[in-house]
């Protein structure tokens, strides 16, 4: 019933060091924090000035993602968010890593992205996912009737495709704005299941190695293998969430790091908590086995000084054949963080045949 939307944007990259052949680009993936001592209103704040000093320091886009009903995470309103944050930047691409489809009807989400896509013109990004963003009970609450559970995630997909097409002769239901308007998609996903759904669609698919990265080099192959030319995409584009933390010496960044070590272990607990202050050791705060199920989850986490960054990148890229990674950096100051995303451009950006 529904036809795909095609539409392709141009992409700039940062050469790597010692890769003659792959080329990655760096973006930015906000889970707009708010640790503890900070408010839903200091998030938004941090999140305007983290994107225009990232739009500065050449990062490609600027993604948020929708989550509901955790503390510590102010995301759930996320058209609203992108609109926020591409009425105060100028020039980097600004979109959704990722609207959770299955929450949403997909005429509503065509007319908020049309809308945004209209005010800002060729710089609003679509990822989908099909995660709910939550725990079940909140999961019923956001699809109410809805006993799908994510399995109808491709005729979402198409359905929405359909809305974003120019409208046809007679054609009775409608985006208005949505309609006949270029939003780039792209599938997002932490299992073979996107990895195939990418590949059948023939978009660009992100992994979300931030925080699953158990299937991700499984995932890739699976997508480069079926993956089906479009007038989208001629070849498979992979993009690789990973959580970094860059500073000045490899001591320091592990010391900023246990804030996320111990944001991951209240996951783990079933105890979710807003970011705490790093910690000289984490010794005395998890067990043996907490620590390695936390380090599995962040088994893709780049931790370290500047040369400590750069062998990190370029290890992962030779992994996984990344065309663009996209960081998440979410340290407890907010001053270090900014300071985080500027060390790895800078690291990168460096390390190229173009330095």
């Amino acid at each position: 019933m529904f036809d795909e939307h095609r539409t392709l944007v141009s992409i700039p990259t940062f050469p790597l060091e010692g890769m003659k052949t792959m080329k990655a680009a760096l973006s930015v993936l906000d889970l707009v924090v708010y640790p503890q001592g900070k408010s839903i209103a200091d998030a938004y704040a941090a999140s305007k000035e983290l994107a225009q000093h990232t739009e500065k320091l050449g990062y490609t886009r600027y993604w948020m993602a929708e989550h509901h009903n955790i503390e510590g995470i102010a995301s759930a309103a996320t058209p609203l968010l992108i609109g926020y944050i591409a009425e105060n930047t100028k020039t980097i691409r600004v979109g959704s890593g990722g609207i959770m489809l299955p929450n949403h009807s997909p005429l509503v989400v065509a007319e908020q992205f049309g809308t945004l896509a209209t005010l800002y013109p060729n710089r609003i990004d679509l990822g989908l996912g099909r995660a709910p963003g939550t725990d079940q009970m909140t999961m019923r609450a956001l699809r109410r009737d809805s006993g799908q559970n994510g399995e109808d995630f491709a005729d979402l997909i198409a359905e929405l495709s359909y809305y974003f097409a120019a409208a046809a002769p007679g054609q009775k239901l409608r985006a208005i704005p949505g309609e006949g308007i270029d939003v780039p998609l792209y599938i997002l996903g932490s299992s073979l299941y996107s990895a195939r759904l990418a590949a059948v669609l023939g978009r660009p698919y992100a992994f979300a190695g931030h925080f699953a990265p158990q299937m991700m080099e499984e995932a890739f192959r699976i997508y480069r293998r079926e993956f089906r030319p479009s007038a989208v995409l001629d070849k498979p584009y992979v993009m690789v969430g990973t959580q970094a933390v860059a500073a000045p010496t490899d001591e320091e960044a592990e010391f900023l790091a246990t804030s996320l070590y111990k944001r991951f272990l209240s996951l783990i607990r079933g105890q979710i908590r807003r970011s705490e202050p790093p910690v000289p050791t984490m010794d005395g705060v998890w067990t043996p086995q907490e620590r390695d199920a936390v380090m599995g989850m962040m088994r893709t986490a780049i931790v370290g000084g500047p040369d400590k960054i750069r062998r990190g990148f370029e290890e992962m890229q030779e992994i996984t054949g990344a065309d663009e990674f996209i960081i998440t950096s979410d340290l407890f100051e907010h001053s270090h963080r900014l300071r985080s995303y500027e060390i790895m451009a800078k690291t990168l950006k460096e390390t190229g045949p173009n330095k």
